[in-house]
């Protein structure tokens, strides 16, 4: 791997400040081409009992520090994230296969977070309420909830670390971090960085496995374990919330979204076309907000077509490491039968692919696109976790609307209209945590991410993404 800091390279897991090597190992591999790149340390349920103990232990330091003192560590760790983006990004781009100007742009977004929280830290307010009686006085504090056990996804290795941690962190919580098994790297790179920018031992864990399951277990089940943030499948999501319910943890779940992206017929078209290349296209189709659904009212739907049609022409797949490259590999092999599989079913069913449709040689699917798709369809119904962009032609707002909802999920959606009365009303009706009005592109420190319906619940980022991982103690002082 050709980076020019080459002590970011970790393989082994890091608890309690040390860096630990198992002698069982398992493999991570370069989706672009199926080579190895590197044998991972394997830990199993006793090393994430261990690290859950080293985090109880060093949060009694953690918790005391000033929230100053804990705002420059994690300032230190956000300067230390943008001085290696390059090298992050390229390890980024070797294990997942994102282009590469889209993994160092994660890893600026990613560490965006670090310093908005480093910031927060310091306005962790309370309140004094007026007593109910005169002899009473009232007042509330905040206090950090415990260890947080967070298992994050593949599609946004570095970013959903951050996203999750930082708000922990400047909550005075230490973490026990479960990256996925497909791209722990960057995970264990951030984990170095945080060690040079000086977070005591034990307050940042990561514990690398190949076996998800277990090691879930034992975060949901583990007392010392006071909250759990995850982001991945509904499927997955659902079983960790069962798990955790006997210990009563907080818990917060960031799950599978079915985006709407809706073209009113007073759309600028052209910025309509760039929303949704920027949407559906980015990480080669591959994130939970991707547009997954086109809507497009009659007058303008050739327009649209057309333009959509030229802009998928321009897509230039390969390894992500090459210049010019905007859509990467699939993660795995499985990931691209299963768009093939909808899509064929949906062809099956009267659907016509316009465009591309075809599984090349590797991981790579061809940008696709597809008319004629009818909501009774798996391609309408699923999450399309993949290079596949569907189109529909609606008439009546109300239609859109109902055809928008028809759908259990409720994470981002997004539509372009210039009418501010239309908008007002399409945006309160839409059945999800986030809208996107004309633009695609809907991520932010500053913004409150998440979902609603099946998609889960909490909120990442913004003065809202605190709120997860503090407890409220409310005094009353009698005179």
């Amino acid at each position: 791997m050709n980076i020019n800091n080459t002590v970011l390279l970790k393989t082994d897991a890091y608890i309690g400040g040390e860096w630990i090597s198992k002698s069982s190992k398992f493999p991570v591999y370069n989706p672009f081409d199926g080579s190895l790149i590197a044998e991972v340390s394997d830990c199993d349920r006793d090393d994430v009992r261990l690290a859950i103990d080293k985090a109880a232990d060093a949060m009694k330091v953690w918790a005391s520090f000033s929230a100053s003192k804990r705002s420059r560590i994690l300032k230190n760790w956000y300067q230390l994230q943008l001085k290696n983006s390059k090298d992050l990004g390229h390890i980024l781009t070797v294990e997942q296969g994102k282009p590469i100007a889209e993994a160092i742009g994660e890893i600026k977004y990613g560490a965006s977070y670090v310093e908005w929280f480093a910031e927060e830290a310091r306005r962790i307010y309370g309140d004094v309420i007026p007593g109910h009686a005169s002899n009473k006085r009232i007042t509330v504090i905040k206090q950090p909830v415990g260890v947080v056990g967070a298992i994050t996804p593949w599609n946004f290795p570095s970013a959903m670390i951050t996203r999750k941690i930082a708000p922990a962190l400047a909550a005075g919580c230490t973490v026990v971090i479960k990256p996925s098994e497909l791209t722990p790297l960057s995970a264990l790179a951030l984990g170095q960085l945080a060690e040079e920018a000086g977070f005591p031992p034990g307050v940042i864990n990561i514990v690398t496995a190949s076996k998800p399951a277990e090691i879930g277990e034992e975060l949901t089940s583990n007392p010392k374990v006071k909250k759990i943030s995850f982001t991945g499948s509904t499927r997955v999501g659902k079983l960790l919330l069962k798990q955790s319910a006997d210990q009563i943890k907080k818990v917060s779940l960031e799950l599978g979204g079915n985006a709407p992206f809706i073209v009113f017929d007073d759309a600028d078209i052209d910025a309509a076309v760039k929303g949704c290349i920027d949407s559906k296209f980015r990480n080669a189709g591959q994130t939970c907000i991707c547009t997954n659904r086109i809507f497009v009212q009659d007058a303008v739907y050739d327009k649209f077509l057309l333009g959509l049609e030229n802009a998928i022409m321009q897509l230039e797949l390969g390894n992500g490491l090459e210049e010019g490259v905007n859509v990467g590999p699939m993660i795995t092999k499985a990931a691209v039968q299963k768009d093939i599989e909808l899509l064929n079913e949906a062809v099956d069913g009267g659907a016509e692919v316009r465009m591309g449709g075809r599984a090349l040689e590797g991981q790579f699917m061809e940008p696709t696109l597809v008319c004629n798709v009818k909501p009774s369809m798996r391609l309408f119904s699923d999450e399309i976790f993949g290079p596949v962009a569907v189109m529909y032609r609606f008439e009546t707002e109300e239609e859109v609307i109902s055809l928008a909802n028809q759908t259990e999920y409720g994470l981002a959606s997004y539509f372009y209209g210039r009418d501010y009365a239309r908008i007002w009303r399409v945006a309160e009706a839409l059945e999800y945590g986030m809208v996107g009005i004309n633009t695609g592109m809907i991520s932010t420190a500053v913004a409150p991410f998440g979902g609603v319906k099946h998609s889960g619940f909490g909120r990442e980022g913004s003065k809202y993404g605190f709120e997860d991982y503090l407890n409220i103690k409310y005094m009353c002082w009698g005179l």
